[in-house]
């Protein structure tokens, strides 16, 4: 096996029957009223799952929910999502234990039979998860004889389950999931067909410098939305009112565009955009970016901008996506970005999804089947596409 995937064994290659496998998931999912609100990550995991019961596996699941910080918290127990996967798997039945580690754990794992399905409370309501401490981590590796990782938007993070267990495990491999991800964002990263057209969005220039540096020298073609476009359209001199605009980014933004005309990569910024006085407001404006108000902020690209990149979409061979164009959340500012994944749903040529936000609005806009590869990682896939090396996918080898 090539690429990511060199030197890691996958499902095919374990031997299962009658052993405790513990899957580390990711099942830190959106929670209201005591219930999953968004089960797409717990389902994302059933193929491993459903593969590794069928051959005879006990089961351990391991995941982090929410950000307790090392105590023990009500409100970010597994109790709901373990609910959930019952209802989910066929034999409608997930023992969840008291605690990750400990005597309550070992006693409900010492009583699973084959194929049968165990979840252990929250890792993070110990501190040694996310310390990556090797204490806590020998806790974990007394549950299982083989170990899983399917959580890929937890594989850049260095924590004791995803970074320290699995090299004390001598039969390791990488879930179906996993190795999804790894396939789909390897040709992305490696191998894109061309044309190479990459489109971010979101909040913030410096939560994306390192992969906007890399598709700078990679892409034919960046397109540029959401309020990260402000810092770019404020860099080329325009005056953007009350716009969300990273003052410090500014000499950044300049020198990502002098470097993308000196390598040939086209960088499109908008060219109009909806202004309101606040997100709050119930409707917006189209205005060129030019004739934005001193008391008005951009909440979206507008009708202009948005065909301008449908253009390119339309042309291109390979899409990644990640950060939407707006306030899509509030609708006088969704167009742009659920109109831009209808666009890329319908590109011919092969389309990644990367991000929380990005993959909320394409199911808003109901297109989830429509893509190449829609990504359950955010940070671990802008990392990935960025060129470094994932703690959670290096433990593996």
């Amino acid at each position: 096996m090539s690429g990511l995937l060199a030197g890691i064994r996958t499902l095919d290659d374990l031997d299962v029957q009658g052993r405790r496998v513990f899957v580390r998931v990711d099942y830190n999912v959106p929670l209201e009223g005591g219930r999953v609100a968004d089960d797409t990550r717990i389902r994302a995991s059933l193929p491993t799952l459903l593969d590794l019961a069928s051959r005879g596996a006990r089961l351990v699941l391991a995941s982090h929910l929410g950000r307790p910080g090392g105590r023990r918290r009500a409100e970010d127990s597994l109790e709901p999502v373990a609910r959930r996967l019952a209802e989910l798997l066929p034999a409608g039945e997930v023992v969840l234990a008291e605690d990750c580690i400990g005597d309550g754990a070992r006693k409900v794992v010492a009583d699973l039979r084959d194929g049968q399905v165990a979840m252990l409370e929250n890792l993070r309501f110990h501190p040694g998860e996310e310390a990556d401490d090797e204490g806590f981590a020998r806790g974990l590796a007394r549950l299982c004889d083989a170990y899983v990782n399917d959580a890929f938007g937890a594989a850049h993070r260095a924590h004791a389950s995803v970074s320290a267990l699995p090299k004390m495990v001598r039969d390791r491999a990488a879930g179906r999931l996993l190795v999804r991800e790894l396939e789909a964002l390897g040709r992305v990263r490696s191998d894109p067909a061309r044309p190479f057209v990459a489109v971010l969005g979101g909040a913030k220039v410096s939560d994306k410098i390192g992969v906007l540096e890399t598709l700078v020298a990679r892409a034919d073609v960046l397109l540029v939305g959401g309020a990260m476009a402000n810092t770019f359209l404020r860099a080329r001199g325009l005056c953007t009112g009350r716009s969300r605009v990273e003052e410090d980014r500014l000499p950044l933004a300049r020198s990502l565009l002098q470097r993308a005309a000196e390598r040939g990569t086209t960088v499109v910024l908008p060219v109009d955009v909806v202004v309101a006085a606040s997100p709050e407001a119930t409707e917006g404006r189209v205005v060129p970016v030019e004739s934005i108000g001193a008391d008005e902020m951009a909440l979206d690209i507008g009708p202009a901008t948005l065909e301008a990149f449908t253009v390119h979409v339309a042309r291109a061979a390979t899409v990644f996506w990640n950060g939407p164009m707006g306030v899509f959340e509030r609708p006088p500012f969704a167009g742009g970005t659920l109109g831009l994944a209808q666009a890329i749903a319908a590109c011919p040529g092969f389309t990644v999804v990367g991000g929380g936000e990005s993959v909320a609005a394409v199911q808003q806009a109901g297109l989830s089947g429509r893509f190449g590869h829609v990504s359950t990682g955010g940070g671990a896939s802008l990392e990935l596409i960025e060129g470094r090396k994932l703690p959670g996918v290096e433990a593996l080898r």
